[in-house]
């Protein structure tokens, strides 16, 4: 099976530019082809992953990935899938973010004996000369073409600054500059990237008359078209300090029943053999592959040791009862107990409630437990609940559990 052919049947493709050429290009040519990442957290998330493993499946049938970091262009912020302005970053920020974040390109990215390129556009978009800039690219965009972009429309209602407008040029710049460079011929993206893919394949056409090219690849959903990756605590992160392993291993064990052959194929290196062999299963049997969906993902994002010890730790509390094991832990001190900590309160603190109306309707639905006894009272204060050796175990729902130290 040729490389466009298995893309295409793991369902990473979603749109492509030129699809002959592209074929050609990925099936029987070595090219250079880049991903952007904008350091817009201290972390990459799952969102990131799906296009970390398209990267090194390129990588493996010998192309060479171009990882570009977004010094520059996240100090204006894509508006892409946003209905708000992303805050404003520090150069600062910025710097601590990609220091943070290069260090975990390499887990899935080979980049020994020049196998793959690090790059920050800040080299060249902080240096640019703003005049000139405008009169060597500015009359090659067309004003109303940008505004019928799907990364524009969402925001002309709410607002869009002229700041967040220049984001596009900037991308596709980007694409120029790393033509030049590296001889880079194809950009691969998101599917929200789409226009900006459009623009810079667009720049290099009209300035370097070069064909190149523009690939993007499903965005992480769930069947009923919802982005995953979203947490009580906030954004699936891949850093193990964001997000445990524990944790990360737990929400794929529980993707939902019609997710789980898709995400097989999207997030790991299993091959198809396999894959055929959970596809038809039923019933409780679908947990096996829920299950090896869970362990492939956390072994590929924290390595074998961590996943080990996030499937021995499931089994210990979900099969075996046992408490003790290394389950998520959440530190109180003595004094917020004194002082009447309440129920509610510790479920948002703990994150394992968004809000206190979440924490209060679980407890109404008598989701919550302490040391396996339903809580009732929303205003139950965790002074008058039974705890020994400073510890206490919190369940919410059947999946999710926690331990809660009391620090003196």
């Amino acid at each position: 099976m040729n490389l466009y052919e298995t893309l295409t049947n793991r369902r990473y493709i979603s749109q492509v530019t030129h699809e002959i050429e592209v074929k050609e290009l990925l099936n029987n040519q070595k090219s250079h082809f880049y991903i952007g990442f904008d350091p817009t957290a201290d972390s990459l998330h799952v969102g990131h992953f799906l296009t970390l493993i398209a990267s090194s499946i390129l990588q493996k049938h010998g192309h060479t990935p171009i990882i570009l970091v977004g010094g520059g262009t996240s100090m204006i912020g894509d508006p892409s899938g946003r209905s708000d302005m992303r805050k404003m970053l520090t150069k600062e920020d910025i710097q601590n973010n990609v220091s943070k974040i290069k260090k975990q390109f390499s887990r899935f990215i080979t980049f020994e004996n020049d196998k793959a390129i690090l790059v920050d556009n800040a080299e060249w978009l902080t240096n640019l000369n703003y005049i000139e800039f405008l009169r060597n690219y500015g009359a090659m965009f067309s004003v109303n073409r940008m505004l019928t972009a799907d990364s524009y429309k969402t925001r002309l209602e709410q607002g869009l600054t002229f700041l967040e407008f220049n984001y596009m040029i900037m991308q596709a710049y980007d694409f120029l500059e790393l033509n030049k460079r590296y001889k880079c011929t194809l950009q691969i993206g998101g599917r929200d990237q789409w226009s900006n893919i459009l623009a810079g394949v667009d720049l290099v056409r009209r300035v370097e008359n070069k064909e190149v090219y523009g690939l993007t690849l499903s965005l992480l959903e769930t069947k009923s078209g919802q982005k995953m990756g979203k947490t009580a605590k906030g954004a699936l992160w891949l850093d193990i300090e964001k997000t445990s392993a524990f944790e990360f291993y737990q929400y794929f064990r529980n993707v939902d029943d019609s997710d789980v052959l898709n995400f097989l194929k999207l997030l790991t290196f299993i091959d198809d053999e396999e894959i055929k062999e959970v596809e038809n299963l039923k019933g409780s049997e679908i947990n096996k592959a829920k299950i090896l969906l869970a362990y492939n993902v956390t072994k590929l994002v924290h390595g074998e040791d961590e996943a080990n010890k996030a499937r021995n730790t499931a089994e210990n509390i979900f099969i075996n009862n046992n408490f003790e094991s290394d389950m998520p832990k959440f530190n109180i001190i003595e004094n917020e107990v004194l002082d009447g900590i309440d129920i509610l309160t510790l479920l948002v603190n703990s994150g394992l409630s968004k809000s206190k109306t979440e924490a209060r309707r679980l407890v109404e639905q008598k989701g919550i437990k302490i040391n396996d006894n339903v809580i009732e009272e929303t205003d139950k204060k965790i002074k008058d609940i039974e705890i020994k050796n400073n510890q206490f175990i919190i369940q919410k729902g059947k999946k999710n559990y926690l331990k809660v130290m009391i620090d003196s």
